[in-house]
């Protein structure tokens, strides 16, 4: 069997076919960055304490001194949770005796916010919290939104990847866009907060399921050189301006049900491109369906004004290839053989460490000091040169050696922020950014090497696992967040340290740079320092080897 790269070499690297796919399936992320950090401003927690009923009978001393004060981050301001006991002040007010001088206001006695909150407006109008009350008591309501759409991303990570291998990129992909639309736009008109977050985690199955069947689709269609580009100026890159959007659309649109519409109608421009994206022909070999990949490959040559051979798949081509078409994979294959199990539990550890940092980072912006809408949008924008980095890195240097530098760079700068004093805020935010660039950097390498590291038979099934595994980090993520309100820097020491031994990790994973993406799982590149024994291959893999010894002999080191 010859090579597919081979095979389609006519076609060129960069014709007209190619700058189709790759725009379209990259402006197919930009949804993604809405949805990916909406949670930031749809649960946005404001300045809020208890409210005194109108109706009150108190004077305006007594009114203004009706919320004690508590320490929090070094100053004494109004509790957000506690009120002094009404019916109290509501007598020493009858009485004319005044707050301070005549009562000692640490004597009364306290109780919650039985009337509800009023909340700051200076911030957001409207948002989840404000909506359903979910401060004080039920304050853990919102972290848990957000770790549900994690929740969901994880399960679309499990269940688009066999889809995905089982019934095609494509239809994976418009089918996941259109959930993710459809239940977002639902969404906007949920009346408790228990329908918003089932809805929300619907929306997250949606949100990553439709990210790596375009990132597979993309990677399996572009020839070498414009695969790199794709997975990272590309995808990455349209991600990034997506996520550049939501604060802007934030900023001018500050109720929460509306800023969640504005973000959902977007999804319905891409229901024109069914007719212009095609299905990857890698996919439709490794399952038999030879004709319709040949159409699929002509009709890009007849794009790219190139007159195609009479004869593309060759009849040897398509025999090898025969004997593979009733064959089946499941998620079992990726721990079959002793090389893919290991890179398999090198890749889940590696990527749920990523996902922590990068995520953790991203939820934490409205932490930071500063205007939350600029915090958020210089995280964004700071993933832009992070994703240019990751591209020149991946074109010039091995695959391995980049990525556990971009690792200990954002692990190590994260170990830092420790170290600044507190009144320099400017350089605890400028560390915090370029933590964010190092670890953004990784997470765009990640996608490249682990699709290079698998085989086309199992190679969305391997990258879904992966991001499967990675969205457990995500799930964690506001909760080391959360951590911050006992300390503040022990969510940068926890992110940090565990990024540093991530990069270590990395350095044993066999390197893919300037290697053929690998089309079986005997083809896989091996992992040093493991005893390789062939006679543990299944079957079909032996058979193919004894009938196709070229191909391996090529691949083996």
């Amino acid at each position: 069997m010859r090579d597919y790269e081979a095979a389609t070499a006519f076609l060129g690297e960069w014709g007209r076919f190619q700058r189709l796919v790759f725009f379209l399936l990259s402006a197919s992320t930009i949804p993604n960055g809405f949805n990916g950090m909406s949670a930031v401003f749809l649960a946005g927690t404001p300045e809020h304490r208890c409210v005194v009923p109108s109706g009150a009978n108190l004077s305006a001393e007594w009114l203004n001194a009706s919320i004690p004060l508590e320490l929090r981050g070094g100053q004494a301001v109004p509790s957000r949770c506690r009120r002094y006991r009404l019916a109290a002040l509501t007598n020493l007010s009858a009485l004319g005796l005044r707050p301070g001088s005549d009562v000692e206001l640490e004597s009364l006695e306290q109780e919650p916010c039985r009337d509800g909150w009023e909340y700051s407006r200076d911030v957001y109008r409207s948002t989840i919290v404000t909506e359903w009350n979910l401060v004080c008591d039920n304050d853990w309501k919102g972290p848990l939104s957000t770790s549900l759409f994690f929740v969901g991303v994880l399960l679309g990570s499990f269940i688009s990847g066999q889809l995905s291998d089982k019934f095609g990129r494509k239809k994976v992909l418009f089918a996941t866009l259109a959930m993710q639309t459809v239940f977002s736009f639902i969404q906007v008109f949920s009346t408790s907060w228990e329908m918003f977050s089932v809805l929300f985690l619907l929306v997250g199955m949606g949100q990553i399921s439709n990210y790596v069947a375009a990132f597979v689709l993309g990677t399996e269609i572009l020839g070498k050189s414009i695969r790199v580009l794709f997975c990272t100026l590309g995808v990455c890159i349209f991600y990034a301006f997506g996520y550049m959007l939501l604060p802007l659309f934030a900023y001018f649109i500050r109720d929460w049900r509306m800023l969640l519409l504005a973000l959902t109608l977007p999804g319905l421009l891409f229901i024109p491109l069914w007719w212009v994206i095609p299905e990857s022909p890698r996919w439709l070999i490794s399952q038999g369906r030879f004709q319709e990949a040949e159409d699929i490959i002509r009709k890009a040559a007849k794009t790219n004004g190139i007159t195609a051979p009479d004869v593309i798949l060759h009849p040897s081509d398509l025999q090898d290839l025969d004997s593979q078409k009733q064959q089946t994979y499941t998620i079992l294959d990726l721990v079959r053989t002793r090389n893919i199990l290991t890179i398999t539990i090198m890749s889940v550890i590696i990527w749920m460490i990523i996902s922590v940092g990068y995520f953790g980072l991203s939820l934490d912006t409205p932490n930071l000091h500063g205007d939350v809408y600029v915090n958020c949008f210089l995280s964004a924008v700071i993933e832009v040169p992070a994703y240019i980095i990751s591209w020149l890195l991946l074109r010039n240097l091995p695959r391995r050696y980049s990525m556990a530098a971009a690792l200990f760079l954002g692990g190590c700068v994260l170990l830092f922020i420790q170290l600044v004093p507190s009144h320099i805020r400017a350089l605890s935010i400028l560390l915090v950014m370029l933590g964010k660039f190092g670890i953004t950097s990784a997470f765009s390498i990640v996608y490249v090497y682990t699709a290079e590291l698998y085989p086309t038979v199992v190679r969305n099934m391997g990258v879904g696992a992966s991001s499967m595994a990675s969205r457990l980090g995500s799930i964690l993520s506001p909760y080391f967040v959360y951590l911050g309100a006992y300390d503040r820097f022990l969510p940068y020491i926890l992110m940090g340290s565990l990024t540093v031994l991530s990069g270590i990790l990395t350095l044993f994973l066999p390197e893919s740079y300037g290697m053929p993406l690998p089309d079986t799982i005997d083809q896989m590149l091996l992992v040093k320092g493991l005893e390789y024994r062939p006679a543990s291959r299944n079957k079909r893999d032996s058979k193919e080897e004894e009938e196709n010894p070229e191909i391996f002999k090529s691949t083996a080191f």
